[in-house]
């Protein structure tokens, strides 16, 4: 299916953010890779033996960055001004956009528009060498945790949009076995490494109780 429709800037599509081929991050994908496709995700989202706790959550996270864009991209004839006017995941939770630099005080903007702030956003942390280094011996800054706490906070907030406001989208384009795993993956690994902040999780804590139940 092509992401880019008519209409619509192709700038809320993010180019995949690739690993270098060669490079340990590419291995560790290769092993995330290979886990998943053993089907346990409980162990798959686990950190390999001796390997750097930084890395390995620099990988999933570009994982997951690549992941919810293709997922989002398979869905924006669906996500429009009008139909999505507030950035929202159901009645009783609405998101305003900040980066902290940019746009200092929260603003309200529609979802088409939050979203492409939001992975705008995160394709610079990750296309930042002194945030997510690439090469072998450069080290981690001392604030990369904080750095990916909040862009895997920020990617939890695309997919409660998807599943609060666009399920039926996902059902008609039969995506949703692909939308389940992935979104189980990643609340597997931000549970695993205690990522994300449960109240940030609220809006889609029955979804995560149903999901996540069966592999106790």
């Amino acid at each position: 299916m092509s992401f880019l429709f008519g209409n619509r800037s192709s700038k809320t599509f993010k180019p995949k953010k690739n690993i270098p081929e060669g490079s340990h991050q590419y291995e560790l994908l290769k092993h995330a890779e290979a886990t998943l496709g053993s089907g346990n995700l409980r162990m798959a989202v686990m950190l390999p033996d001796g390997e750097d706790l930084n890395e390995w959550v620099a990988v999933n996270t570009v994982d997951f960055f690549n992941q919810i864009n293709m997922l989002y991209g398979t869905i924006t004839d669906f996500c429009s001004e009008d139909s999505c006017p507030v950035m929202s995941a159901g009645p009783k939770y609405e998101y305003h956009w900040a980066d902290g630099t940019n746009i200092k005080k929260p603003i309200k903007c529609s979802a088409p528009k939050y979203i492409d702030y939001l992975m705008t956003w995160v394709q610079d942390q990750l296309d930042d060498e002194t945030l997510f280094p690439s090469k072998i011996g450069v080290p981690f800054p001392k604030n990369f945790m904080s750095v990916a706490k909040t862009i895997l906070k920020r990617l939890f907030r695309v997919y409660a949009h998807i599943y609060h406001q666009h399920f039926d989208a996902v059902m008609q384009l039969q995506e949703e076995a692909h939308l389940n795993t992935s979104f189980k993956h990643f609340i597997f690994f931000v549970q695993e490494f205690n990522l994300i902040d449960r109240k940030e999780l609220v809006p889609l804590q029955d979804l995560i109780e149903k999901l996540t139940t069966k592999d106790r």
